[in-house]
Order: structure tokens, then sequence, then C-alpha cells
């Protein structure tokens, strides 16, 4: 009798094993499955989304056969781990198993926003509604409701954003990516503001927000920041105007056609440096951390005036006559192939009845300044 149970016994588990064998053999056959793709594909994990519903969703997509095995494989081997949301890129020849690796991880997809230095906030905003990957929540609203949607309703908006590339996945607001431009500025102005020259004529790191916005728009060689940065500096600590071009174009805003006219540089406006002393009331464009740099760390030398070479490059003066000299070689006699730095323009002081250069005929690109208008020669 014991001989005959031990024989059913034995019968039961030799079954067991060829059971669970079978079920091993199973599970193992499900993951290893190649994935059913004729080319690279996205597929969106929504928030909220459990491992099985997406087994049954890519099994009625064809993409996949049998989930049921891999159901109980995922329990058994990934249970309470919770999917990433976002999308993740299946590639032919991936397998079962190679997905539920990405799942695992996290290998979400990722998307890159770049904020270009020398952006106005409207550029930014123009940039943010392209990226159609992310979650747009700003459309129609005005400058002013955007900043209270991001917790700073009585800020300008205006180079209040730092200039990087910020990477992102798909259900990612419009507004978070905003908020992090915005942090990121914070941090580095306070860094630059810690470390910035003793003798700088800038009361605030705003102050330093404002001029590092024109040294953005001016610059066309990296390495004349600091060179830019003192004349300015050594200009308002003379008392003389900046006389910046970026700045009266800016404040021209959709009138702006291209190019700046004598009409233009003598029409009042709070940003206009050829007729109002000091920096302009807010920035003018985002800056990067080196025109920060410069701003609280300019150049020393004696040079109070400069003028767009043509290639990007720029001559620096001490004296008037020098800088007309430039001025007559550089700005009436242009080359073919002439061309300004971003905004580029010659800062001059104008006493007395002096005027601008005749109207400018040659346009700059959107969200940079036109050719500049030279200064006339001094009587």
């Amino acid at each position: 009798m014991i001989r005959k149970l031990l024989m059913v016994l034995e019968g039961i588990l030799l079954l067991a094993a060829l059971a669970l064998g079978g079920a091993a053999w199973k599970v193992k056959s499900s993951v290893d499955q190649p994935l059913q793709l004729g080319a690279e594909q996205l597929i969106d994990v929504p928030a909220g989304a459990s491992p099985v519903g997406m087994f049954r969703r890519l099994e009625s997509s064809g993409t996949l056969g049998d989930a049921f095995w891999l159901r109980w494989y995922w329990r058994f081997n990934s249970n309470g781990l919770t999917l990433h949301t976002g999308e993740y890129r299946l590639t032919p020849g991936m397998t079962v198993r190679d997905l539920i690796g990405l799942w695992q991880r996290g290998e979400v997809v990722q998307y890159n926003l770049t904020l270009v230095e020398g952006w106005t906030f409207r550029q930014v905003r123009t940039a943010l509604a392209k990226q159609e990957k992310l979650k747009q929540t700003l459309a129609g609203l005005s400058d002013e409701q955007v900043m209270e949607k991001l917790g700073h309703p009585a800020v300008f908006p205006e180079g209040r954003f730092f200039p990087d590339t910020y990477r992102y996945v798909k259900g990612t607001s419009d507004l978070e990516l905003l908020g992090q431009a915005y942090d990121r500025l914070d941090a580095v102005l306070a860094q630059e503001w810690q470390n910035r020259a003793n003798d700088v004529p800038l009361s605030d790191p705003y102050q330093a927000l404002i001029l590092a916005s024109l040294i953005e728009k001016e610059t066309g060689v990296p390495q004349e920041r600091g060179e830019i940065a003192g004349v300015f500096v050594r200009r308002l600590q003379a008392g003389m105007l900046l006389q910046t071009d970026p700045t009266v174009i800016y404040g021209m805003g959709e009138r702006y056609n291209g190019k700046i006219t004598r009409a233009d540089l003598k029409a009042p406006s709070p940003y206009n440096t050829y007729l109002n002393a000091g920096l302009p009331p807010t920035p003018i464009a985002i800056v990067g951390r080196e025109a920060l740099h410069a701003a609280l760390n300019p150049a020393s030398g004696r040079s109070l005036y400069f003028v767009a070479r043509g290639d990007g490059s720029h001559v620096f003066s001490e004296n008037l006559d020098e800088h007309n000299d430039a001025v007559r070689q550089y700005q009436l006699k242009r080359r073919a192939d002439y061309r300004s730095s971003p905004a580029a323009q010659a800062p001059a002081e104008l006493p007395g009845d002096a005027t601008p250069a005749p109207e400018q005929g040659e346009g700059g690109k959107p969200g940079e300044a036109a050719e500049p208008a030279a200064p006339a020669e001094q009587p």
C-alpha cells in the first residue's frame, strides 16, 4: 500500500515538474520572442499605465504574441516597479526582454530645446510653441499671465531665462521647461554677482542683467565681450550716453523692419540710449554666463568707442578722432561682404547738434539688429 502511494506521489511530482518545466519554457519563449517591427517606432506609456495593460496593447497591435506568460514574468521579476511615463523607442531586432529592460531602466525618449543667447522673450515663447512633444499650456496667454503662472507676477519677463539646452520627455509642459530656465538664470546670476569686481558701477544683480543683455547683443566675437563691457562701464562712469543700437531696436518693437534711420535714433523711448542716460529700464534679451561675467568683470583699458569691422569683430578707440577714422574706414566705405556682429553698432558721444549718419539700407535677421547707423564725424 505504501509502495503504491509512493508511486502515485512520484507521478504527481513528475507531472508537476513537467508542468513547471513547460511553464518555464513558455515564459522564456515569450520573453525571448522578437518584436514584430518593420521599422523603428515609438510607444507611448501614459501616466498610470500598467505593464499588463501595455502587454495587452502590444498584443492587440500584433507587435508581440500571446502576452499571458509575460504578465507572469513581470509579476515575479519586476513586482512593485511602476512604469516611467513617456515614449520608448523600439527598433527592429528587439525582443520582448529588451523592451522589458527599457521599462525597468526607465529609458524614455528625451527631446532637446535650445534657448539661444540674445533671444527675446517673444522668441523664447515661439520656440516653446514649436515643440510638438511639449504639453502646450501657455497659448493665448499674455506675457504677464505667463509670469503669473510661473509664480512671479511682478517680474518683467525679458532676459529672465537662461539660454541653454534643456532636455524633456513627452508630456512635460511648456511651463515646466520655462520654470527650469527661470531658476537657472537666477542661480547663475547670483553666482556671478558674488564674484563681481569691486569697482563695477552697478547697484544690484538686475542692473548686471541689463548690462549683460547689451553686451550679448553687441558681441560677434566671443573674446571681445570683456572689452565691450569695459567700454560700456567706462561710459557709465563718465556720464556718457551708451548710444547702442540694440536698445533702440528693442524699443521699436514690431516697427523695426531691419534698418535704423536718423528718425529712429531721435524718437523718444525709454530704451533709446541715444537720448536717455544710463542703462535701459530692463534687459533686452536673454544672456549667457559669459556675458554676465563680462558685465561684472569688464576688461580694463581706456577705450570709449567701438565700431564694427564687418567681419564680426570691432575696432576700439580711446578718443573721438580715432573713432571717426574707424567709422570712415569700416562704416562709410563698406566692403561688399560687410557684416556686423549681432546687433553691432558704434557707440559714440553726440554733443550738441551732431546727428547720426544717413539712413541704412541693409536689413538684419529676425531677432538681430540691422547694420549700425554710424555716428557722423564731429566738426
